[in-house]
């Protein structure tokens, strides 16, 4: 189950925010359901590039034996 403040991977590209499945975000909210949640995605920096409300087909929790990988966020169209 997935809980507040934990990390999680997009299982699908979110194109109108430049994100791409795989693409980790930590969890700020749990809806009282449990299958809907705050997301925020941010980069290396700690900028904010999207804080989404998605449900649990979205996301998935972050597996122990996965490694995390960086790449450059294309310019989102404003």
């Amino acid at each position: 189950m997935i809980k507040e403040l934990e990390t999680v991977t997009l299982t699908r590209d979110i194109p109108e925010y430049g994100l791409k499945e795989g693409d980790v975000g930590a969890v700020v909210h749990c809806y009282g359901d449990r299958d809907g949640f705050e997301i925020e995605f941010v980069t290396a920096e700690g900028k904010t590039v999207a804080v989404l409300t998605l449900n649990s087909a979205d996301v998935r929790q972050v597996g122990g034996k996965e490694m995390l990988h960086v790449r450059t966020l294309q310019k989102v169209a404003s």
